[in-house]
Parts: structure tokens; sequence; C-alpha cells
């Protein structure tokens, strides 16, 4: 389930998905940077620019990326892995794109033998304060309802839906 709020001028995503299989399996699947592609929609080409990524992510680690955020609207982003606390969360924070903030939790948690909730919980504000707002919080909010549609149905393909 999907939300999407405002408070203060801060935007707050949640995004919860039940997901077939057992923690190990799934955190080692989110944990891998270069999987961050497989579950982002074609109309939003992404490439990760870091050369010599480590196969899992790692607190303090830096990754580079370059996205095309709308047609002919394209950005680096830059961001750090913040916390990691193995197979339970980790946290990437912008230092450098297109938000003034972002601040993305990633939340796992083992239900049942064969069920993992994942939560997904992104804080984020637009450049320009309220014009930024008006001018493309609409727009946002579209592309990360977008985003987050695509990889609820890639993840339900990739680990069965429940």
């Amino acid at each position: 389930m999907l939300t999407i709020n405002k408070q203060s001028g801060i935007y707050r995503l949640e995004n919860t998905q039940i997901l077939r299989g057992n923690i190990k399996d799934i955190w080692d699947f989110f944990s891998r940077p270069e999987n961050l592609n497989k579950m982002t929609p074609d109309s939003m080409p992404f490439e990760i620019t870091s050369k010599n990524l480590p196969t899992y992510t790692y607190q303090g680690q830096i990754i580079t990326y370059h996205i095309t955020i709308f047609p002919y609207i394209k950005s680096n982003w830059v961001t750090e892995i913040t916390l990691v606390e193995n197979e339970r969360l980790f946290i990437d924070e912008q230092r450098y794109g297109p938000y003034s903030m972002w601040h993305h939790e990633h939340h796992f948690e083992q239900i049942s033998p064969q069920e993992v909730k994942m939560t997904d919980i992104i804080s984020y504000k637009l450049p320009l304060g309220e014009l930024g707002n008006l001018v493309a919080g609409d727009l946002i909010i579209a592309k990360l309802k977008e985003i987050f549609t695509f990889r609820n149905e890639y993840c339900d393909r990739v680990f069965g839906r429940i």
C-alpha cells in the first residue's frame, strides 16, 4: 500500500509490500546496488555511475547515479548509505541531486516463515520551497507512484504475489 502526504513542506511516502520468501534472500536482493535498475521503470532511465561498487551495500557507501527524471530532464544524483542493520534496515540519503532533501528508509521484517514485510519510508523536500511544490509537486508524486507501482509489480513477479 502506497501513501504520500505533506506536512510542514516535507513530503512523506510510505509503501508496504508483503513478499514471499525468507529475510536472508530478500535482504540479499535489495542490499545489492546492481539490482536498483531492475526495479526502475524504463520510462525513467537510470544508470549507476559509481565505479567498482562492492556486491553489498555498507554504511558510509557513496553511490552516484545518472537519472532521467522526466523526458529531457536529467540529473546526477549522489546518495550515501547512512545506516545498515543487517537483514532489518538500511537508509540512503541524498548528498547531491534533484531534491532539497531525500531520506529513504528500507525496512524488512520476517512476519511468517515465508513472508517478509518490506516498508519504504521516504521523506523528501522539493527545491525552491512553495514555488517548487506548485510547479513540480504533483508531477513528482505521480512519478514516485509510477516508480513504486512498477517496483511492486516487479517484486510480485520475482518473489511471488502474496
